[in-house]
Parts: C-alpha cells; sequence; structure tokens
C-alpha cells in the first residue's frame, strides 16, 4: 500500500464508517453446470477499505459482488459482516443496508434527483425534512449544487452527473458497506477520471468499506487499497496492495494480466496530493486587472487563477491577458487544465499533454482550488517513487478452498500480523 493510504487510513483510524467483510468458503454452483461460477472463495475484506475485483469476463468476480448482498444466493458458504451471518437474515433488509452502484447510475428516468437519493430513507421511515437535509447533503458530496440539481430528471443530466447521483443514492441511507459495479464503465475517458478522482475524495470523508468491480486494471491500480485478481471459476490469483502486485506477481496469469506495460502503470501510485504544489495567486470577479498584473510580476508566477465564491477556479489569466483587461471577469474556461488531488501523477501528466500547457490547477474537496502542479513536479515525483515502496502491511486473509477460523473481524484482523488496512 502506497504511504499516503496508510498514513490516511491511520488519521483516520477512529472516523472508520465502514463494515467488515469476510466470505467464508462461499460457492455459488447454478443447476445443471458441473463447474462452480465461484468455488469455495474465503476473502477478507478491511473495514473502511477498497477493494477492487478484476479479472476476465466471466471470472465470476460480479457473481461474488452480487452474493455479498445476495442479488445472488450462494449455494453454500457464510457472508459475515461485522461479526453477524447475512446469510440467514431477510434480504430485502439486508440490500437496505448495504449500497449499490452499477452502470450510468441504475437512476428512474419518471423521478426526479431528489427522489432517487430519497428512495431508501423513505423505505426506512425517515421524515420529509431530514430526507430533504440529506438529499442536499449528499449532492453536496458529490459535488452538485442541490438548487441546481435537485428538481431534475436524469435526462437532464450527463452521464457523469447521472453517476455522481448514483453514488449518492447508494450512500442516501448511510450504510457501512458500498457494493460497485463497474460504474465507470459507461462514461468517456476524461469525466471516468473524474469521476475517480471524486470517489477517492468522498471516500477520504464517509471512510465506508467499498467493494468494486472493474475490467480495467489501471482503475484498480488506481482507486482500490487492495486488489484480488480472479481467474476462471472465482479461484484467487493474487490478492495483495497495487504496489506488491506490480513489483511481484504471484503467476504468470497475473502476469499476463497485468500486461507489458506494468512499468508505466507505477505512476498510478502516486497521488498529486503526495507532492509539493506550487502557490499561486488567485483573485476574484469584479476586481481589477491592474491590481492582480501588479501581484504577479511581483511574485515571479506567469498566471493568475480566477476562483468563483466558492473558491473553485473559472480561468487563468497571464499578464498579457491581465494587461489588456480593467476588470477581471467571472466567464469559466471549460478547457482549464484541472486535476483532483486524488489524482494520480499518470492522470496529471495526462491533463498538461491534453492542454499542451506545462501545468495544471489542482483542486481539492468540493471542487476548491489547492495549488498548481508542474511537469518539473511530477517528474521529480517519479523518480522518489521509484525508489521506495512499503512492505510493511500485512495483506488480507484470501484463498479458495479450504477453511479458516471465523473470528471478529470488526476487532481483530484475520491471520494478520498488523492492521490489515
Amino acid at each position: 500500500m502506497s504511504d499516503s493510504k496508510i498514513s490516511s487510513s491511520a488519521a483516520s483510524e477512529n472516523t472508520v464508517s465502514g463494515a467488515s467483510i469476510m466470505l467464508q468458503e462461499v460457492t455459488k454452483t447454478y443447476p445443471g453446470q458441473k463447474k462452480s461460477a465461484v468455488g469455495g472463495l474465503t476473502l477478507e475484506i478491511p473495514a473502511g477499505s477498497i477493494v477492487m475485483f478484476v479479472g476476465p469476463s466471466g471470472c465470476g468476480k460480479t457473481t461474488t459482488l452480487k452474493m455479498i448482498n445476495r442479488l445472488i444466493e450462494p449455494t453454500s458458504g457464510q457472508i459475515v459482516i461485522n461479526g453477524e451471518d447475512v446469510t440467514t437474515m431477510n434480504g430485502d433488509e439486508l440490500r437496505r443496508r448495504i449500497g449499490y452502484v452499477i452502470q450510468a447510475g441504475g437512476l428512474f428516468p419518471h423521478m426526479t434527483v431528489a427522489s432517487n437519493i430519497a428512495m431508501v430513507p423513505k423505505m426506512l421511515g425517515w421524515d420529509k425534512a431530514k430526507i430533504n437535509a440529506r438529499v442536499d447533503e449528499l449532492l453536496e458530496l458529490v459535488s452538485l449544487d442541490p438548487e441546481l440539481y435537485r428538481d431534475r430528471f436524469p435526462k437532464e443530466l450527463s452521464g457523469g452527473q447521472q453517476q455522481r447521483v448514483g453514488v449518492a443514492r447508494a450512500l442516501a441511507a448511510d450504510p457501512p458497506v458500498l457494493l460497485m459495479d463497474e460504474p465507470f464503465g459507461a462514461v468517456d475517458p476524461i469525466t471516468r477520471q473524474r469521476l475517480q478522482d471524486e470517489l477517492l475524495n468522498i471516500q477520504s470523508e464517509v471512510q465506508k468499506t467499498i467493494v468494486c468491480v472493474t475490467h480495467d486494471f489501471d482503475e484498480a491500480v488506481k482507486l482500490g487499497d487492495w486488489i484480488a485478481i480472479f481467474n476462471e471459476g472465482a479461484q484467487l490469483e493474487q490478492y495483495d496492495s497495487p504496489e506488491r502486485i506490480l513489483a511481484n506477481p504471484a503467476s504468470e496469469f497475473v502476469e499476463n494480466f497485468i500486461g507489458s506495460g506494468a512499468g508505466l502503470k507505477q505512476l498510478t501510485l502516486t497521488r498529486v496530493n503526495e507532492v509539493d504544489l506550487v502557490d499561486a495567486i488567485t483573485t476574484t470577479p469584479g476586481k481589477r486587472a491592474s491590481d492582480v498584473l501588479s501581484q504577479l510580476q511581483g511574485s515571479g508566477r506567469k498566471i493568475a487563477v480566477v476562483l468563483d465564491s466558492r473558491g473553485r477556479p473559472l480561468r487563468r489569466m497571464d499578464r498579457r491577458q491581465l494587461s489588456r483587461a480593467e476588470i477581471i471577469e467571472g466567464t469559466y474556461d471549460p478547457d482549464l487544465p484541472v486535476v483532483g488531488e486524488q489524482a494520480t501523477l499518470n492522470d496529471a501528466l495526462d491533463t498538461m499533454l491534453v492542454a499542451s500547457a506545462e501545468y495544471a490547477l489542482v483542486t481539492g474537496r468540493r471542487d476548491v482550488f489547492t495549488g498548481i502542479i508542474t511537469v518539473q513536479t511530477v517528474m521529480e515525483a517519479i523518480a522518489a517513487a521509484n525508489s521506495s515502496m512499503d512492505d510493511h502491511h500485512e495483506a488480507p486473509v484470501g484463498l479458495n478452498s479450504g477453511a479458516i477460523n471465523v473470528v471478529d473481524i470488526e476487532s481483530e484482523p484475520a491471520e494478520s500480523g498488523g492492521e490489515p488496512a
């Protein structure tokens, strides 16, 4: 696990709201089939972590995901969430306690954004005032202005906005577990990157247990605290941190699955929030351009960043633009090179290349501007990252067939020499 993930986990140890999950010898065999779709899988998922399921099509990763909330019933085995065997409880009750996100958000087209998000709280009998407050809170969390989006219908949203609403709906009843089935597979690459960054930002606040299925190994490396690589029949080929999987593939299958670009994938192991950012001269609409230009000249900086009333970047202005203007305008530049703090260095480089710029603006929670990252900073960080790798933290339990003792994994990680997450 990267140093940033370890420190984040340690810093938020007392605020983790996720639940530990243990799959104990779970098997799924469909009628009329000799071979099991999932065969004797035992898997520990630590509370508050993001675990990515990857593998070829038909390997059983989605079946495994859906057995956690029993959209698919296991043939045998136990699924234990925070010490409770959920294989015997009412399935509908279980699913109200687990968030679920699918491609394109899975929103009901005839319902407004607010009504979509409010579905589970209404089922749970929350009062109207509490529901309305929760809807607005979640829209803020996924960076959608409640005033603008609360009463819109899904058809009035972009693909990325629909997916954000889907995440908000999954979090509506504050579930400890969030299951995601290829949530970003139906959006374009740029939107996909931003949604990945947003998920990491959200996770830094809510600290849920997230289990996510993806076909994209790069996405697994970027998002996952732990990655489970499955072969046919949900046979677990390797279950470890992204760093150790890239550095030490457990088998030829894993090597082939990762592909020949393993070295380049190391770029996804370091995040923007792990490097030193350059301070920027900032201003707001309505200010005198000549005053900003004086600041810029005195600081030696090349650009000033225009921010809105909530501290979000609107545009950049260089010295020539400032010298020609009288008042700073508040128009938004859609081509602004922006990356989130949770973005990888690979994302940052991509953003700079697309914008033909030597820098990118960096934003944190709620898209607030935090500084500037440059090409030079990225290259220095890559060189430093290549010389270090953490080997201290033990991987959670993961195996097929054979049993292990079921323990209270809320308080004691199974067969781990230390904290698993």
